[in-house]
């Protein structure tokens, strides 16, 4: 094929269109396609054309209107102008650490001073001597090609006069289920300003560190991109505030941005992480043996940390770094741990590489002395703005529990674990984005958007998605993993916490491609998707065909609320239309009178597939007192489909039951006080699934259905510019939740004695309320000591309009803002 370009003809060699429309102009020159209303632009590292093009029987011929400059695809990168730089000493290794310095004049400093940062993979960043960034960058990639980029305000650190940069790289050189390498090591750094421009290029300095080397075996497992840290202090005379080794190089220019193997440039879409600065230890314990002294530092609770010490030694003894989720609770397979070679005299290092667990050892040859120990607690930048307590002792200390667990598997993307993997497994995004709406500030929004955007970015062009992403060693399909994110759970309650419409119509048409791969059979259920990784859970006695038909009726039900939100009235109806007929045919086939189950099926009933019908919407009230008895007998679910339990049953209205599963089911995880963090499985070692994690936050998932449905906070339109608060109390005598909506924070309490049920609530200004009482058995109603409800009829109020049905188990009345108190007596 050919393509006429002007008066020029170019041969295309190769066209591929799986990723971003990239084609090749003759053997090697890469190009980007994109279509708009005025044609196809396409663009090269040197060229950009808007092409009109007419197709005939065996050529496509193209008319260039326009030729312009360089032109990069993100319209964020259009004014870059530095150059990606390394050393001519790097070979791109694996745990390739180099340092880059460079001066320059400045006159006047500028009242905002941005500079646009790309590292491959982490960068630290010093001006001046003072450190700006504590491991900037982000795993690659928002898709499979392209990389993220920081942007920071470095005007603070500015001074008129002679200005020193310095950045640290390391560049990860290896591919992981959180990560993508790019397979070169490189920074790009561009600052431009009316006073002065400093860009990335050949002047600057540049050395491999060669302090910086990889400890021996054992390695970490395959699915982690970074590498067992060993820092040789005898190696050279590096210092962080000057960041250059002794072997002082010019850069190497490696093109400018968008340049590959790094292509376009995406701003990074979460915030910097927090940084605790160095803290002591909680408490220090040795222990000795008769070569080495062994150092325990106690954690407040389970963290991510960069151990620091500072001893005095002779040079060549050999400190290892490591905490206990390293030593003792690794899942099953080696993590990370660092290790440090002493030079003469008196020194500090802290290992960059972040570490995890509740206890840090330092193993410490004997003759060395100890002058300080510490750490850096680092992390995602959010606050624990969500609470809950109640009268139950237990829930209070799970929801902590999880709070925590949640916390500590975020990071550059949502993680199973902080350890072992690292990875975004996205059935677990979607229990840990739910979590996070009821835990975190706002702030944390950001990572399920970024998790969505990835998950979609990542998309073959067969339209199937898999998980993990980013990921450079894993391309399986997780159908059922899939199928939650981008439904009624994932990509719908995204849209409903934030009222993000944006990133809804940005997924839409990825999301209906994947479901569009899910086909109907002709009794009008699913043909059983038997592609990559037919996973449905961990444990015994999956009803694997029952659950993959849930998660499609969910993905379906979730689809059809986003075509509605999107104006896309074909598209809502066609989805309401399956949602009919395929709730007949599964309840039809599914359904044997006790339970649901495939017929071929032939192990003990699936509590976890039951979970699912009921929360899908599939299973009708007829069906709730069976579908309790199978959750009283069975325990199958793992605590990550525990969730989905749980949750069934308050919907049913078994409160009472559920409370009481629950706690049977996660009583011995949250008791145990050695963890401030929940397992991957119902215990850890040889009871969690192999070997199983301490910190998982798929566990968590409880923490959502005690603050959404025990204390009842849910929102009803996006955005919560209307939302409920209904509490299921069971025989929870008190209760109160906080939570950080973008509509501002709600508060809410109950209390519950033989005469009365007393709800206070506050509603934020701009947003409507529809606050309950649970039961229908009450004499009297009031609000704020105003009586609305006496005798069996409704006493006319301004503050607040009867929005129930007074026969139904429920009295409901919408509110605007305010703080309230509804009490009802018996």
């Amino acid at each position: 094929m050919r393509w006429r370009v002007g008066s020029a003809t170019l041969l295309i060699s190769e066209i591929n269109f799986i990723k971003r429309n990239i084609f090749y102009l003759g053997d090697k020159t890469k190009a980007f396609c994109y279509q708009n209303d005025d044609g196809i632009i396409v663009h090269t590292d040197c060229l950009i054309f808007l092409l009109k093009m007419s197709i005939n029987k065996n050529s496509l011929f193209i008319t260039a209107l326009i030729l312009l400059f360089p032109y990069f695809t993100n319209a964020q990168n259009t004014k870059w102008q530095a150059q990606w730089i390394t050393t001519a000493d790097c070979k791109n290794n694996a745990n390739t650490w180099l340092a880059y310095r460079k001066e320059i004049v400045i006159e006047k400093v500028p009242a905002h001073t941005a500079a646009k940062i790309a590292a491959d993979s982490k960068y630290w960043l010093w001006v001046n001597g003072k450190q700006v960034v504590f491991e900037g960058g982000l795993k690659r990639g928002p898709d499979p090609l392209d990389t993220y980029y920081d942007e920071i305000d470095i005007t603070s650190y500015l001074k008129p006069g002679r200005n020193t940069f310095s950045v640290l790289v390391w560049y990860f050189g290896k591919d992981g289920f959180s990560h993508k390498s790019s397979g070169k090591a490189g920074l790009l750094f561009d600052c431009q300003t009316p006073y002065f421009s400093l860009l990335s290029d050949k002047t600057w300095r540049c050395s491999v560190v060669k302090a910086y080397q990889t400890a021996d075996d054992p390695l970490p497992n395959y699915r982690l991109s970074e590498s067992n840290i060993l820092y040789d202090a005898r190696m050279g005379n590096w210092q962080p505030a000057d960041c250059i080794d002794t072997a002082i190089r010019k850069s190497v220019e490696l093109g400018r941005a968008g340049s590959a193997p790094w292509n376009n440039l995406v701003l990074r879409p979460i915030p910097l992480w927090k940084n605790s600065g160095i803290k002591s230890y909680i408490n220090l314990k040795k222990s000795s043996s008769s070569t080495i002294d062994t150092l325990i530092g106690s954690l407040p609770y389970n963290a991510q940390v960069t151990p620091y010490l500072k001893v005095e030694a002779i040079a060549g003894q050999k400190i290892i770094i490591c905490t206990d989720n390293y030593l003792f609770y690794n899942g099953g397979e080696a993590n990370i741990r660092g290790e440090y070679i002493t030079k003469s005299g008196v020194q500090e290092y802290e290992n960059l590489g972040w570490l995890n667990g509740h206890k840090v050892y330092y193993i410490i040859p004997k003759g060395i002395k100890v002058l300080d120990l510490g750490y850096r607690e680092t992390g995602y930048d959010t606050e624990f703005a969500g609470n809950f307590t109640s009268s139950d002792p237990f829930f209070n200390l799970f929801w902590k529990k999880a709070q925590r667990t949640l916390y500590l598997t975020m990071r550059d993307s949502y993680m199973d674990c902080p350890d072992r993997e690292r990875a975004q497994w996205t059935g677990d995004a979607t229990n840990e984005s739910g979590e996070a709406f009821y835990a975190l500030s706002t702030s944390s929004h950001a990572l399920a958007k970024k998790w969505l955007h990835e998950l979609i970015g990542w998309q073959k062009a067969d339209s199937s998605l898999f998980a993990p992403v980013p990921a450079g060693s894993w391309t399986t399909e997780l159908p059922a993993q899939s199928a939650a994110s981008i439904g009624y759970y994932g990509l719908w309650n995204y849209y409903l916490n934030t009222g993000d419409k944006q990133t809804l119509a940005d997924l839409y048409d990825g999301a209906k491609r994947y479901v569009d791969c899910w086909k109907l059979n002709n009794k009008g259920t699913i043909i059983f998707r038997k592609v990559g990784w037919p996973w449905g859970d961990w444990g015994d006695n999956v009803d694997m065909l029952i659950i993959y038909n849930s998660w499609y009726y969910l993905v379906v039900r979730g689809l059809q609320k986003m075509a509605i939100e999107l104006g896309k009235t074909d598209d809502a109806v066609k989805y309401a239309s399956i949602m009919a007929t395929f709730k007949t045919s599964f309840n039809q086939q599914f359904w044997d009178g006790a339970a649901y189950r495939d017929p071929a099926y032939t192990q003990q009933t699936d509590d976890r597939a039951q979970a699912l019908a009921v929360v899908s919407g599939l299973a009708g009230e007829d069906k709730y007192p069976a579908i309790l008895k199978v959750f009283q007998t069975e325990e199958h679910a793992s605590p990550y489909m525990e969730k989905y339990v749980f949750e069934a049953m308050f919907k049913m209205g078994y409160e009472t039951e559920a409370l009481k599963r629950f706690k049977k089911r996660f009583e011995k995880m949250v008791n145990n006080p050695k963890f401030t963090t929940l397992f991957e499985g119902w215990g850890i070692g040889k009871e969690g699934f192999g070997g199983g994690t301490v910190d998982h936050a798929w566990s968590g998932g409880g923490l959502t259905v005690l603050s959404q449905y025990l204390c009842g906070i849910a929102p009803v339109e996006p955005g919560y510019k209307t939302f409920h608060i209904l509490p299921q109390p069971g025989p929870i005598t008190h209760a109160s939740a906080e939570i950080a909506s973008v509509a501002g924070k709600i508060n809410t309490s109950f209390t519950n004695t033989a005469d009365m049920f007393t709800l206070t609530a506050s509603v934020p200004t701009g947003t409507k309320a529809i606050i309950g009482l649970p039961g229908k058995n009450y004499r009297q109603i009031t609000l704020n000591g105003v009586t609305l409800w006496q005798n069996g009829r409704y006493t006319s109020n301004k503050n607040a309009t009867l929005f129930s049905d007074p026969a139904a188990n429920r009295f409901e009345f919408k509110l605007g803002k305010g703080h309230w108190i509804l009490a009802g007596r018996h």
